[in-house]
């Protein structure tokens, strides 16, 4: 009984000791967190929708994706025609997407977008905002940025001379400066 009283004074102690190389302040989270940067909007025009059926995971449906435009502060250019959407609505009501697509800057380079999100619908039938991961490939050269970032995208429907679309805001998560005390690394 004495031994395990010890043991647990004893790991209690370390946790005491250790509970500031782990923990943040809110100052401190919010000072680390990462900021968003606008980096482009696309107009993303749509197909006709092509369900494929009931799965074991839900409802899958592609949807084709026939061009449009896009523009930001370092790039701007259209959405080339023969991208796809896959989607799939699963049963317990979340709606996911995964897009491959190509854009072209108005200088003519080819970058290939790929995009997935997922949006839910809630309890009372509201559904939530869909949000996105995106992942750019761009040869290297003037857009190679693109290549190393981590980005996150907002999506919401659209329609372009009374067909569908989608309005997509693609952000880059850029670091702040780093908190002054680091957890230790395993």
């Amino acid at each position: 009984m004495r031994e395990a009283m010890r043991k647990t004074a004893h790991i209690f102690a370390i946790a005491l000791m250790t509970a500031p190389l782990y923990g943040q302040s809110a100052a401190q989270a919010d000072a680390s967190a990462p900021k968003l940067e606008f980096v482009y909007e696309e107009l993303v025009t749509l197909g006709a929708s092509q369900p494929v059926g009931e799965t074991p995971q839900g409802k899958r449906n592609i949807v084709p994706i026939t061009g449009g435009t896009f523009a930001g502060p370092r790039l701007k250019g259209h959405i080339l025609p023969g991208g796809w959407d896959w989607q799939l609505a699963n049963p317990g009501g979340c709606f996911t997407i995964h897009a491959d697509y190509m854009i072209q800057t108005e200088d003519g380079v080819i970058i290939n977008v790929r995009n997935s999100g997922t949006q839910c619908t809630s309890s009372d039938g509201k559904r939530g905002e869909i949000l996105t991961s995106p992942v750019f490939e761009a040869p290297k050269g003037k857009y190679d940025w693109l290549n190393g970032g981590v980005y996150v995208g907002t999506l919401e429907g659209a329609t372009v001379e009374g067909k569908p679309a989608v309005r997509i805001r693609f952000y880059h998560a850029v670091g702040a400066a780093p908190p002054s005390t680091q957890a230790p690394s395993h």
